[in-house]
């Protein structure tokens, strides 16, 4: 797309000589690459990055809409331009498309039957998939938890039992909480995570499916139940998920008392003589879709591998006809990429082929439940997640926060510390010698209510216990609509902040030793 530079760097002769035989030494040295990354940052430019934005955000593309025609016009664009830098494809058979198996549960209909009185979905229970099965008695597990040091399951057999547990964390009678040991809450009190760690423990244990209670947070998700109704629009997930053997219903007060009357205060693990036949019925559709991947092998340690990601979809069009273009959400991300990714290839055309391979993710479903980047990491990771040294990810970096105050030359950052101290002082210092952005960790917090640490596409990364960025611009009255269009990203912005992640990448894939992963993750 853009002509090479006239680089004026070069291949840098070692001088091990003597004063006897110096010419002579020097002329049979190995030379030795000078890892120089300027002049490959300086060709990310304003002007490809709106080129391409401009394409990729189009009406053309409909929204990107996983599944639809538009994003099969993404995909097609974002293989067409790597092969036009000549960055090949990260599959052995030269296939840019990682097949993601995906389907729509349409919205289930039935009832649940509890000590002979009958409940109908949508009413005082929720769940999105079919269901079928009859229960002469549960298992209660209270919270739900099991840790090294603390389980809700000890002397409990739940193979094909039906578990209720309920949100939250046990206390201590002096106010603390049993497994910080402190006024403090653990990541087990934080739902966006709590609750798909608690339905993991019971799957493994061979449960046949969980009720979960929780109060707070059953109008949120009787809110997504009742649109999807309305709207006639089913759950995607992954094919993989779809087992057919293994429940998940969310249960209001109401139910959760009638269950087990004093829920709230008991949390005594224990059979419960409760009988419960479940009759759920749904659909399911296949959604064919994709993962675009490219690949830059290393020099020196061609097996340990950076993934630098975006997602590549959108929301698609909206019901009365309205295209959401998604410059930002994620086109800014998906065409940073791009660009990191030419960048790279001018340093392999140079000379300068970065140590450590660079996988360039671009991930579909992010808009329908981190769908892509949870199949590449959890059922068909391309190269080993235990050679895998960091994921740099790219999710809206185009425009400013407009609750923000402050410098308008920022980004935040999500992710940087909380697994390896190594990541986030390379962040720190890379920005401070080459970009000069205000790093700001508004959102890094633990206890922000935002909770985007767990809502893109690096977390998948993340609870594998590989170290994490998040570049993230934060968002804005245009979030999710129509109005996310080219014409409202801040270019200069988008080429600084697409420098910065360059940068560090670079220092990432080329430093001596990797990473070190030195920060036990929440529990």
């Amino acid at each position: 797309m853009k002509k090479l530079l006239v680089l004026s760097l070069g291949l840098a002769t070692a001088c091990h000589t003597s004063q006897n035989t110096g010419s002579e030494v020097a002329k049979n040295a190995p030379k030795v690459v000078e890892y120089i990354p300027t002049p490959f940052a300086e060709s990310i430019i304003e002007s490809d990055l709106k080129e391409h934005l401009y394409t990729y955000a189009s009406d053309e593309f409909e929204g990107r809409e996983t599944g639809q025609p538009g994003q099969k016009k993404a995909i097609e664009y974002l293989k067409s331009e790597y092969e036009s830098i000549g960055v090949p494809a990260a599959q052995s058979d030269g296939d840019y498309f990682q097949e993601v198996p995906l389907e729509i549960s349409q919205v289930p209909s039935g009832s649940m039957n509890i000590n002979g009185k009958e409940y109908v979905l949508g009413e005082h229970f929720l769940t999105f998939a079919k269901a079928e099965g009859t229960f002469d008695n549960i298992i209660y597990a209270a919270y739900g938890i099991e840790t090294d040091n603390y389980s809700d399951y000890e002397g409990l057999d739940v193979s094909d039992k039906l578990v209720l547990i309920k949100s939250g964390e046990p206390m201590n009678a002096d106010g603390t909480y049993t497994l910080s040991g402190s006024i403090v809450k653990s990541s087990w009190s934080n739902m966006s995570e709590a609750l798909g760690k608690k339905v993991e423990i019971a799957l493994n244990k061979g449960a046949k499916g969980v009720l979960y209670y929780d109060e707070g947070n059953f109008a949120r998700f009787n809110n997504r139940f009742q649109y999807m109704k309305t709207n006639d629009s089913g759950r995607m997930q992954l094919a993989a998920d779809d087992n057919g053997s293994f429940f998940n219903f969310i249960i209001d007060n109401t139910l959760a008392h009638i269950i087990l009357p004093q829920i709230d205060t008991d949390s005594e693990s224990r059979e419960l003589s409760v009988p419960i036949a479940i009759n759920i019925k749904s659909e399911n559709k296949k959604i064919e879709s994709e993962n675009v991947v490219a690949f830059i092998k290393g020099s020196v340690k061609p097996d340990e591998y950076l993934v630098i990601s975006s997602h590549l979809d959108h929301i698609g069009i909206t019901a009365d006809g309205e295209i959401n273009n998604g410059a930002d959400d994620d086109g800014s991300g998906t065409v940073a990429v791009l660009e990191i990714a030419e960048a790279f290839q001018k340093a392999v055309e140079a000379g300068q082929r970065p140590k450590r391979s660079i996988v360039f993710l671009h991930v579909t479903g992010e808009e329908k439940g981190l769908l892509g980047s949870r199949y590449y990491t959890d059922i068909d990771p391309i190269f080993p997640l235990e050679k895998t040294v960091a994921n740099l990810n790219i999710d809206m970096i185009g425009r400013i926060d407009p609750k923000r105050t402050g410098e308008r030359n920022y980004i935040y950052l999500i992710g940087s510390d909380k697994l390896s101290t190594d990541l986030h002082q390379i962040s720190e210092s890379v920005n401070d010698e080459h970009t000069l952005i205000e790093l700001d960790y508004s959102f890094n917090d633990e206890n922000d209510p935002n909770r985007f640490y767990y809502r893109s596409d690096h977390y998948n990364f993340a609870k594998n216990n590989i170290p994490i960025i998040f570049y993230f611009n934060g968002t804005h009255e245009d979030y999710h609509r129509p109005g996310d269009t080219p014409d409202k990203i801040n270019y200069d912005l988008l080429e600084n902040r697409t420098r910065l992640i360059f940068y560090t990448a670079w220092e990432i894939a080329n430093r001596d030793e990797r990473l070190m992963v030195d920060k036990i993750p929440a529990k």
